[in-house]
């Protein structure tokens, strides 16, 4: 039984006049870098200068001069990891969909409640009607919760607004939190996610206006990348492609909710368009496999949906393995399938439910959702990354891969600036 780490020592600031550089010693890093296990050293020290790091390695090794010239923290063999990357969330909406969660208690389908005007409907229509402050509110109660577990980007799917203006509403409030948070926020124009209400049996024309919509989005610095829903209760295939061709004519990377209730060779399409990642998957083909091997997307596995719906057919994870193609795992935080806010949980039931390893588990939430991002700077800890890195109150990150229902995270620590909203909660 491992026992929690004591807690850091003081800071010992810099001399007058030094640079800005600090020094985080004597601590467990779990760099996810190199062929070693985990990237594992054991008594690690790492050198922050500004926002990136500058050396990572043995404690023992450090170069020559870094004490006289840096602040030093010690970390008493405390435990680092890379900060966390929740890689598809839903984070800007209005409302809350607790009396469809007692519907499927009673008996109803997922994709029953969405044919009866609910499921994403009744978010669009709570959104819709919700003042760009509440939508903003909202979305920051919920990213503090997720940053408070050490999570350092967030990606940010807009989808409940299904208009033009309430589209760029979501987007607008997305990018908000990364004015007035500490955190990066990546976000992803999704109008292709359901038919709103206004054209009920008209799915073609209204893909054919919401395409229209990407360009000014993008002009707009809005949109980082584009997604769609590809299922029974979403879009065909035909109609994703004519989504994905216009982001790729503006240069917009893609993604895809693929394969989650039905296999309508989603995964396949995506990857012929360089997709970033593919979502979900429970229903994922060999044919989708072997086509994200060769274009190297992302698997998303999203384990709080499935767990939240009490989906039975599973992801096929060993065909991922085998074939090589990396694993990410995200909360999809949204009010209807995962209204989750913890990645930290995630990574027990990425384990439990899907039977990834400890290991595969922490790379889903770090190097590999950072992939699924289309972002090489973060989810290791390695000279010119990011300082973007959470301290922890374990020994080893399978603990907390272990253990479920609390907070371990200590410190946050995000572009080498410590986040004092994480280092002064209390915890037990």
């Amino acid at each position: 039984m491992s026992t929690a780490a004591a807690p850091a020592a003081p800071s010992r600031p810099a001399p007058p006049g030094a640079a800005t550089r600090r020094l985080w010693r004597h601590a467990r890093l779990a760099t996810f870098a190199g062929a070693q296990p985990w990237g594992w050293i054991e008594d690690g020290a790492l050198v922050i200068e500004g926002a990136r790091i500058a050396w990572v390695g043995a404690d023992g090794d450090l170069p020559a001069g870094t004490h006289a010239a840096a602040e030093e923290v010690d970390l008493q063999g405390a435990l680092v990891t890379p900060g966390l990357v929740d890689a598809h969330t839903h984070l800007v909406y209005g409302g809350d969909r607790a009396g469809e969660f007692e519907q499927r208690l009673q008996g109803a389908s997922y994709e029953e409640i969405a044919r009866a005007g609910g499921g994403i409907r009744s978010t669009v229509a709570a959104t819709r009607a919700a003042s760009d402050d509440a939508l903003f509110a909202g979305a920051a109660r919920r990213a503090r919760a997720l940053m408070a577990e050490g999570v350092t980007t967030i990606e940010v799917k807009s989808g409940y607004g299904l208009a033009e203006e309430h589209e760029a509403r979501c987007l607008a409030a997305a990018r908000r939190l990364a004015r007035e948070l500490p955190v990066c926020i990546r976000t992803t124009s999704l109008a292709a996610h359901a038919l709103p209400p206004e054209y009920a049996g008209r799915p073609d024309e209204y893909i054919d206006t919401a395409v229209t919509w990407l360009a000014g989005q993008r002009s707009r610095g809005l949109v980082d990348a584009v997604d769609a829903f590809c299922d029974t209760i979403g879009f065909t295939p035909a109609q994703t492609e004519r989504v994905f061709a216009e982001a790729k004519r503006l240069g917009l990377p893609v993604k895809l909710h693929a394969e989650q209730l039905s296999d309508q060779d989603g995964a396949a399409l995506a990857a012929r368009f360089g997709a970033l990642s593919c979502d979900h998957l429970e229903h994922l083909s060999p044919r989708g496999i072997a086509a994200m091997k060769e274009s190297g997307t992302v698997a998303m596995l999203l384990p709080g949906a499935f767990y939240f719906l009490r989906e039975t057919k599973l992801p096929p994870v060993a065909a991922l393995r085998e074939a090589g193609v990396p694993m990410a795992i995200a909360t999809d935080h949204n009010p209807g399938s995962s209204p989750a806010l913890s990645l930290v949980l995630m990574l027990n039931m990425a384990c439990t439910l899907f039977r990834l390893t400890p290991e595969e588990a922490w790379r889903g939430v770090t190097v590999h959702a950072a992939r699924a991002l289309g972002l090489a700077d973060r989810g290791t800890l390695e000279a010119g990354q990011r300082a973007d890195f959470a301290v922890w109150d374990a020994e080893h990150p399978r603990e907390i891969a272990y253990r479920f229902g609390h907070n371990p995270c200590r410190r946050r620590v995000f572009g080498g600036d410590e986040d004092p909203a994480v280092t002064s909660i209390v915890r037990p």
